[in-house]
């Protein structure tokens, strides 16, 4: 749907014209998975896809909410009863952003909001960090905030951990509030420096696959949470602020210190040698090389966050696996696991082939069948009118 189907739209629903149309994109990360929440390293870019919000602003203390995609009326909500973890629908994250923007003292009087999106909802390029960055992005312009880009990301941040209770990290704001056209973005968690890093995949023949394994996830869950949890244990058993602040090279003498600690062990693990792949892709792309030695990272990553950090399943492992037996230069699940989507570096010429060996093999394995297309880097949040 695009900026001018949604005015249409809310020009139906409310009686009056909006006052602007935002767009904010959906993400993939194309290496750097659960180490946002390590204060680590992660190098997403954003996609074609996005969420368009229509906006107008309004004096009453009244925010009304409402979806194209869904099969719902308008939502309507009282600005001084918006209270954390009280709703489970998905008008908990933009209700979230405006709470997170009147708790942190911008005055923000209320809202008529019609959106649309065309980002896959639970497959893990980030539906709902593009629903919050759109909203904050027309509520920005609309009061004239005056925040930039990460600051929106942070606050967009806080409403889905605490309003919405989902234990996530910045990365997914971040990429949809901050990342440019043809460019991936590599992201210190810790202060959120940004480095834009020119990806043209096309340019030498390549493409990234994003393959929609249709099985859904939902962070709020209680895996993800077990995992940061671990996380910590790990960083407070050896004495860090967090994990990124075990180097590499002392990664042994690290699990050594952990003694029997198995499980923490596993995680920390993940999260060192996760960091050091992400310097390894950016200081690969910047080099000017081949693009295609990137492939054996993704691969690496994928077998570190399916046997140490153990969030992928079934469907993602038989993406990974079929993929790189006919030809894939590198593959790897994306996003937070337990579903979602998986990652493919491949030869332009073995698109085809590929598709179809995945979808064959879904089919054999008696599960739904995948949803698979290009991904290319795409510009971040804007207003489009």
């Amino acid at each position: 749907m695009g900026a001018q189907e949604v005015r249409e739209g809310f020009v139906r629903l409310y009686g009056a014209e909006p006052e602007g149309v935002w767009a904010a994109p959906g993400r993939v990360n194309l290496i750097g998975e659960h180490t946002d929440y390590n204060d680590g390293f992660v190098m997403p870019f954003a996609l074609p896809h996005i969420a368009v919000a229509a906006v107008a602003r309004r004096t009453d203390g009244v925010l009304r909410l409402h979806s194209a995609d869904l099969d719902s009326g308008v939502a309507e909500l009282r600005l001084d009863e918006l209270t954390p973890e009280s709703d489970d629908a998905w008008t908990a994250y933009p209700a979230g952003v405006v709470w997170a923007l009147r708790e942190a003292g911008h005055q923000v009087t209320g809202a008529d909001i019609h959106l649309s999106s065309t980002v896959p909802s639970g497959a893990g390029l980030s539906s709902s960090a593009a629903l919050e960055v759109v909203v904050a992005l027309a509520l920005n312009d609309l009061y004239d905030l005056g925040l930039q880009g990460w600051q929106l990301a942070r606050l967009c941040q806080r409403a889905e951990n605490v309003y919405v209770g989902a234990p996530t990290g910045i990365m997914d704001q971040t990429a949809s509030a901050c990342c440019e056209a043809g460019h991936a973005l590599f992201l210190d968690t810790r202060d959120l420096s940004q480095k834009q890093i020119p990806l043209d995949l096309a340019a030498e023949g390549l493409r990234l696959l994003v393959v929609d394994t249709q099985v859904t996830h939902a962070h709020s869950g209680g895996e993800y949470g077990k995992r940061r949890a671990g996380c910590e244990k790990g960083a407070a058993l050896l004495g860090v602020d967090a994990l990124r602040d075990i180097a590499y090279a002392d990664l042994d003498e690290a699990l050594a210190r952990l003694g029997d600690e198995e499980e923490v062990r596993r995680l920390v693990r993940h999260v060192v040698t996760e960091d050091q792949r992400v310097e390894q892709v950016v200081a690969l792309l910047e080099s000017g090389g081949d693009t295609r030695t990137v492939g054996p990272v993704l691969t690496a990553g994928h077998a570190s966050l399916r046997d140490d950090f153990r969030v992928s399943c079934p469907e993602l492992d038989l993406v990974v696996d079929t993929a790189l037996a006919h030809g894939a230069l590198g593959a790897r699940m994306t996003g937070g696991g337990f579903g979602g989507s998986a990652i493919v570096l491949a030869e332009a010429t073995d698109v085809e082939t590929l598709t179809k060996a995945v979808g064959e093999a879904f089919a054999a394995a008696g599960h739904k069948a995948p949803r698979v297309f290009e991904a290319v880097p795409a510009a971040g949040a804007r207003r489009l009118g």
